[in-house]
């Protein structure tokens, strides 16, 4: 009878256990709409590759028992699956183990950071919070709760916009030439030098204009001079002296210009008397003493004083006054001319059929007359088997190749160019194959170094942190770059009306994707009618972002918007 009894009692005990278990966890459920949820940022972000989610919970007085465990696991439910943030374990104050403690009597709260790997389809779906609790040897699954939606992408609409940089030209239309002579004159005149217009340097000028008056691609433009005197004379005397000198050798050839019926412009300097000159000849020269001369003329600051010595100093030392002045007393002419290129028709005839005849600057310009990616490609060749040690033939090759989406074989033609000389240009290349072949971070290595070669750098390095969600370098890489993506990263760092003004800015401006994102802009300035114009301008140009707006969290609250609706239906 007592046994009986005793089990009896022992059922009624362990189901009196069971029950209070169960009510315990019952009385959490029972209460579960008083503890309150948060989730930062609400709808959720995408920065990177990431979903990253701030939840936050707080729990009233006399709720959580305190030999209950909770498990909290925040499920991201989309379109094609769902994934789960790591969890949260919450414990009462008499659970041993790790975990957030809860106080029975006071309440509590908990703060949760987990991140989850970005999915393709995760632009709409919805958090929600998975509850489990456990009491002894029991458990409960509490209602799922939603906490957030998500997810806003924006950054993924960033334009891949690599930039590659192509070996310029310095091919110019026209290039200056010039034919120069010296005149030299008697001591105190502007008279020449008996026999002075006579000697090879003027015949040769004139010989060279003769030639060039029958040069249809040689345009003369001006006769330039310069004159000097000696610096043995007074000094006003002296810049007279030579302005009439120069005036003296513009007119000599203005004339010769002229018995061949040719106009140009003259211009002449009087430079005064050529100490520098007098100096130059002086330590050039086998005369005795020379150096012991110049620093006891160096040391006269007055002008006049120097010259009376330099006079004194031609009476003394005869090669001074045979050898040294009078080749201080002269003008020197260059009669200038405009040298116009070879016609853009004969260097692309020339680029085809015999390229060794053009220049490295030719033939590389020849390259720029053609839209053409093949024939491009074929003057690039030809490049590299005229001009072998010139970098930028197999920099040019990878950059048409890129353009045909030949990663692999522009690389191969870029580390061709490094094996000639290393530049930033060819680094900035390299780094875009790696950006391409999704080695982003080799791709940021190269950019580093390529730093300098140009803003297609910059903008480069502005993309790669535009993936890896670092905004503020974005923005520092694209400087004052006036793109889609330069936009995209001020948004993205907070600065809507700076986005805007650099979208406006762009040639992106009044595209598909330029509009959709003056639209998106308008949404984070609270401009519904930004909003709506601009979605109305970029779907009528690409009528599939009208399913992506309505998909897209940016736009969330104007779902039920009827203006939002008639203008993405």
């Amino acid at each position: 009878m007592k046994s009986n009894k005793l089990s009896t009692a022992i059922v009624v005990a362990i189901a009196f256990l069971g029950l209070t278990a169960c009510n315990a966890l019952k009385k959490m459920a029972k209460r579960a709409n008083e503890v309150n949820y948060s989730v930062t940022p609400n709808p959720l972000e995408m920065h990177g590759d990431t979903i990253v989610m701030n939840l936050k919970g707080s729990f009233p007085t006399k709720y959580f028992h305190k030999k209950v465990k909770g498990v909290v696991t925040p499920v991201y439910k989309y379109d094609g699956g769902e994934e789960k943030f790591e969890p949260i374990t919450l414990k009462g104050e008499s659970v041993e183990g790790n975990g957030v403690t809860i106080n029975y009597e006071k309440g509590g709260s908990f703060s949760h950071v987990a991140k989850i790997p970005y999915k393709p389809g995760m632009g709409n779906g919805e958090l929600t919070l998975s509850l489990e609790g456990f009491f002894k040897s029991k458990s409960k699954i509490f209602e799922p709760v939603k906490v957030a939606d998500g997810a806003i992408i924006t950054p993924l609409l960033v334009q891949k916009q690599d930039k590659a940089i192509l070996g310029k030209d310095e091919f110019k239309k026209t290039h200056p030439v010039s034919l120069f002579s010296d005149i030299h004159y008697v001591v105190n005149t502007s008279s020449p030098v008996n026999g002075d217009l006579g000697k090879d340097d003027i015949k040769k000028v004139k010989a060279g204009i003769k030639t060039w008056s029958k040069n249809e691609r040689i345009k003369i433009t001006e006769v330039y001079a310069e004159a000097y005197a000696s610096p043995e004379g007074e000094l006003s005397k002296n810049d007279n002296l030579a302005n009439e000198r120069a005036e003296h050798a513009t007119k000599f050839w203005a004339a010769e210009l002229k018995a061949s019926k040719i106009e140009a412009g003259q211009n002449k300097v009087g430079k005064g008397e050529d100490w520098n000159g007098f100096k130059n000849l002086m330590t050039a020269s086998d005369i005795k003493d020379k150096e012991l001369i110049l620093r006891v003329l160096e040391m006269y600051a007055d002008l006049e004083k120097r010259e009376l010595e330099i006079k004194n100093l031609a009476a003394t030392y005869k090669e001074v006054a045979d050898k040294i002045l009078p080749k201080l007393r002269r003008s020197e002419i260059w009669v200038k001319a405009d040298s116009l290129s070879r016609p853009d028709e004969e260097i692309t005839s020339l680029s085809g059929s015999n390229p060794s005849a053009l220049t490295a600057e030719e033939l590389l310009y020849a390259a720029t007359l053609t839209n053409d990616l093949s024939k491009k490609e074929s003057i690039y060749k030809s490049f590299v088997q005229v001009y072998p040690n010139d970098w930028r033939g197999p920099n040019n090759i990878g950059f048409v190749h890129l353009l045909n989406n030949k990663v692999n074989d522009a690389k191969t033609e870029f580390e061709k160019a490094s094996k000639i000389t290393k530049n930033g240009i060819i680094l900035n290349n390299l780094g875009v194959c790696e950006r391409l072949n999704g080695n982003a971070k080799a791709a940021m290595d190269y950019y580093k170094q390529a730093s300098g070669a140009g803003p297609e750098v910059g903008e480069n390095m502005g993309l790669v942190y535009i993936m890896w969600g670092d905004y503020p370098n974005a923005v520092s890489g694209f400087g004052s770059s006036q793109t889609f993506n330069a936009a995209l990263a001020q948004l993205l760092n907070g600065n809507p009306d700076g986005a805007l003004k650099t979208i406006d800015g762009s040639n992106d401006k009044s595209t598909a994707m330029g509009h959709y994102l003056k639209a998106v802009i308008g949404a984070r300035k609270g401009d519904n009618n930004m909003v709506v114009e601009n979605l109305k301008s970029a779907t009528s140009k690409d009528a599939s972002l009208k399913e992506k707006a309505k998909k897209d969290m940016e736009f969330a609250k104007l779902k039920n918007n009827a203006e939002f609706q008639a203008a993405v239906n």
